[in-house]
């Protein structure tokens, strides 16, 4: 009903509010850490969560519309996923376009001339508070030889594969991608495609906080 988005905002000034922080793990990438949050009304609840440091992840366009996918193994779920170029924010004070760019060339071997915005995602907040954020990358080029980044552990068997988007829109709805992030670019670049690119955004806008 139209009033009740403006009561609600109001009631949540006075619930959520953490009462309690105990930190139970922290790591390089993630932390964990167990909240006591006021309910509404009133009560005390305890949140376990995942505190991450961010990601940015590309989908990157090829001149024929082929999208640049990489097969990785992925430890917890024991096997390879297809999933964008993609990585941590985890250089200090490098901005999220540069690390897209990053992630391209580590993983891809490619440099973008064009790169916008396409679309931010919260990756599982039931557990996280992880929060991607995935350019659109195009006019793509080869990253010289000598210049090539030097890939260890799994990303040494790394795959990189180039396929139509619309190929790849089709594994999406046929279960055979399902990382989170690229599920998310993938549909969001081919609704942009569709829409002739009036939905990409310029790479300036804030994340959301």
């Amino acid at each position: 009903m139209p009033g009740g988005g403006a009561a609600g905002a109001g009631d949540e000034r006075h619930a959520y509010q953490v009462r309690s922080q105990t930190d139970r793990f922290t790591g390089p990438v993630f932390s964990v850490v167990s909240e006591e949050v006021t309910m509404p009304g009133g009560n005390l609840a305890v949140r376990d969560y995942l505190r991450h440091v961010g990601a940015v992840g590309v989908v990157a366009l090829d001149d024929e519309e082929r999208v640049v996918l990489v097969h990785q193994y992925r430890h917890p779920v024991r096997r390879r996923l297809w999933e964008l170029p993609a990585g941590l924010i985890d250089v200090v004070g490098e901005d999220l376009p540069a690390a897209a760019a990053r992630e391209l060339a580590e993983e891809a071997d490619l440099t973008a001339g064009r790169i916008d915005l396409l679309v931010d995602l919260h990756t599982s907040p039931g557990c996280s508070n992880e929060l991607i954020r995935i350019f659109l990358a195009r006019d793509l080029a080869p990253v010289p030889a000598r210049q090539r980044h030097q890939r260890r552990d799994e990303e040494a068997e790394l795959q990189v594969h180039r396929i139509g988007l619309d190929e790849a829109v089709r594994m999406v709805l046929a279960g055979e991608i399902t990382n989170a992030a690229a599920v998310a670019g993938l549909l969001a670049a081919a609704r942009g495609r569709d829409a002739g690119w009036r939905s990409v955004r310029p790479v300036t806008v804030p994340v959301p906080r």
